[in-house]
């Protein structure tokens, strides 16, 4: 029969909750007040999850360990072998030299500050964000602005402002990855029918509040009067993005679609500087004022330099060409590549674990063993297919093989302790998954009743703001947040992309990409500076995605996605 959950261990619901959440509060605590680092935080919680799980709810020790084990395996494959490889990408590109060129470009774009915020912040910080994620695109577009002449604390503020719309699908789609092959089996679907889901109803969210983020970046940098002139130019940037994010995320592929609406946006700045420029050149207080006929736009780009985006062409392709059967429906055999990819997969039973844990009502409706198994799509994963078109690239930009993997050394160096970090938080997930703390939690948020969907997108918010990930957070509380709808009637499809919607809310206020953009512009320390300017506008953004998200489980809820 198995060992059989137990869903109130500490005799009544509350109570249960409050133990199980016992992982969560360490990590929270460790990280927000101790000040402790990510990797160390991670592993006292992870500790905490094996005392909660075997010492409370009496699950086995070879069962907990088990679950662990298997937490940490899913997150070097589906986790940080995407991350890893998408930070491969982008620093063979900085290795190449082919980066400095596309700075160039972009610096060349406009005299106009509220434009070049527009194109780098937005355009670019987006772009940087679907391939890399993590930290790079506040890390790159902060000191890039700041080299231009934008106050440093303004130009981390810019950045981490503009750092909302995108991260829902940075690093190739992987925390939508993550979410959609952590929860399918408590959906009872595929993982990658979960996936594309997840990515379907947040473009459905996102793209609402796309619209409205190029405005709220012009307010904060030169006030309502300012951002008015220069219209044309938000409502481009922001239409073109939330477009082709809702275009993709929903008939493409959510690993195309942070590059694809963020090369759109730029596209679209770049062909409307063709034929308007604003009436005044907006300038910082003593710059040297400038004629408004001197910006020209991209016209001050060199042409050569355009094709230094080759790399990004590349990029696309793969992906593009690896998904053609998902986009592409009853192609031949010989020509559809997904299906000979998957041909690669390896789908195991994790030994000791698989179907030896048993949910039961309210959870499930009658006692049903929990399923165990690990998929690794050796080809189709996107950070296989991003590993191909950086060496594809690397070698196009004319990158010897002595430098390709150099450069892989160097990123594995770099991100060794994220890495650790990654591992750890899946373990943590796992384990809390199987023996029962995930369930008990999501049955104690079902009681929030009518307002789940606000309390949802905070949730999110909460988890992003103190791990810094959108992939993290929805690995912690992405499988409570399904479970908690399920108790309440609600899609549980919109309660996992709401968790990962508020989610990207926090990363403004993270302190992790706060002190990646203080460190960015030499100003370590003034992190407290940058909270107090965020954190307002951090705090209202989650409650619109509520607020969407309460609409679209009431009287908005032709917008959900069905199987």
């Amino acid at each position: 029969m198995g060992w059989i959950q137990d869903y109130q261990p500490a005799g009544g619901l509350w109570p249960s909750a409050a133990l199980a959440a016992l992982p969560i509060i360490v990590l929270l605590v460790a990280l927000g007040v101790l000040r402790r680092s990510a990797r160390l935080s991670a592993a006292l919680a992870l500790i905490t999850a094996l005392l909660v799980a075997t010492l409370l709810y009496r699950m086995p020790a070879g069962l907990a360990f088990d679950s662990a084990a298997m937490g940490l395996v899913f997150g070097v494959w589906s986790v940080a072998w995407i991350a890893f490889h998408a930070v491969y990408f982008h620093n063979v590109t900085v290795a190449t030299g082919r980066f400095d060129s596309i700075k160039a470009v972009l610096a060349g774009f406009s005299e106009d500050r509220r434009l070049q915020a527009l194109l780098i912040a937005f355009g670019f910080g987006a772009l940087l964000e679907g391939i890399a994620g993590g930290g790079s695109p506040i890390a790159i577009t902060a000191a890039m602005m700041a080299a231009l002449g934008f106050p440093p604390v303004k130009a981390v503020v810019l950045a981490l402002l503009a750092n909302t719309a995108p991260v829902a699908f940075g690093g190739l789609g992987n925390p939508l990855i993550v979410l959609g092959r952590l929860t399918a089996p408590i959906l009872g679907m595929k993982q990658e029918q979960a996936t594309d889901l997840f990515s379907s109803m947040v473009g459905r969210q996102l793209p609402l509040l796309a619209l409205i983020v190029p405005g709220f970046l012009i307010v904060v940098l030169a006030g309502w009067k300012r951002m008015v002139e220069v219209w044309p130019a938000v409502l481009t940037a922001g239409l073109s993005f939330a477009v082709m994010q809702f275009v993709t995320s929903n008939f493409i592929s959510p690993s195309l679609v942070d590059v694809v609406a963020a090369l759109a946006a730029m596209a679209s700045l770049w062909i409307l500087t063709r034929f308007w420029q604003p009436s005044t050149v907006w300038r910082f207080d003593g710059e040297e004022p400038v004629t408004a006929g001197a910006s020209l736009g991209a016209a001050k780009a060199e042409r050569g330099a355009l094709y230094a985006w080759a790399p990004y062409v590349v990029l696309i392709a793969a992906i593009f060409l690896s998904r053609i059967g998902t986009i592409f429906k009853n192609l031949p055999d010989w020509l559809d590549l997904t299906k000979l990819l998957h041909k690669a997969d390896w789908v195991f039973a994790w030994p000791g674990l698989h179907k030896e844990v048993v949910q039961h009502a309210p959870i499930t409706p009658k006692d049903t063993p929990y399923a165990a198994t690990l998929t690794v799509d050796f080809l189709y994963s996107p950070g296989t297919v991003a590993l191909i078109a950086a060496v594809v690239a690397g070698f196009a930009m004319g990158a010897k093989p002595r430098l390709l993997l150099a450069t892989y050394r160097r990123t594995l160096h770099q991100m060794r302790w994220a890495l650790a970090t990654i591992f750890m938080i899946l373990a943590i997930a796992f384990v809390m998954n199987y023996s029962g703390a995930t369930q008990t939690l999501g049955l104690a948020l079902a009681t929030t009743g009518v307002l789940f969907p606000l309390f949802s997108a905070y949730i999110g918010w909460l988890g992003v703001f103190l791990t810094g990930s959108d992939a993290s957070t929805n690995s912690l509380f992405g499988p409570m947040q399904v479970i908690s709808a399920q108790q309440l009637h609600v899609d549980p499809i919109l309660a996992g992309a709401t968790n990962t919607s508020g989610g990207v809310m926090g990363k403004m206020i993270s302190p992790q990409n706060l002190s990646i953009g203080a460190t960015a512009i030499g100003q370590s320390g003034q992190e407290g500076a940058l909270l107090r300017q965020t954190f307002l506008w951090s705090v209202v953004l989650t409650a619109v995605v509520g607020v969407i998200s309460l609409l679209q489980a009431t009287v908005l809820s032709f917008m959900i996605p069905s199987p």
